[in-house]
């Protein structure tokens, strides 16, 4: 690779690399999806299914039921990556990793245990 090359590539590493978000945006993110969720679920509890005969009617409905849709599958993200966050978070401490490795050796030991113990005794 040519020394230009090397640049370009530094530069897109430098422009691509992870941003972490600022502190507190996931949980204003969480409660601006939830209260878009509950004002979508309201506005569909408003409507009568007399007033849905007409086609005319169901502009406000259908994009309510989108809106909530939308926001109820971003709340479950932004849920599921926090929670993925917080496992990471207590993983990465040293001692956590000794206790959690000592833990699943244990569990290993114990099930190798159990087998050994079950032949013999069969």
């Amino acid at each position: 690779m040519s020394a230009e090359q090397h640049r370009l590539e530094h530069l897109l590493q430098e422009a691509l690399a992870p941003v972490d978000p600022p502190a507190g945006f996931s949980v204003r993110l969480e409660d601006a999806l939830s209260s878009i969720t509950e004002a979508a679920a309201e506005e569909l509890e408003g409507w009568e299914l007399s007033a849905m005969r007409d086609p005319r009617n169901w502009g406000r409905p259908a994009a309510a039921l989108l809106i909530g849709v939308g926001a109820a599958a971003g709340l479950a993200a932004v849920r599921v990556h926090r929670r993925q966050q917080e496992e990471k978070a207590r993983h990465r401490s040293p001692y956590t990793r000794l206790v959690a490795g000592a833990d699943q050796a244990l569990r290993e030991l114990r099930a190798e245990a159990a087998k050994v113990i079950g032949r013999g005794g069969g």
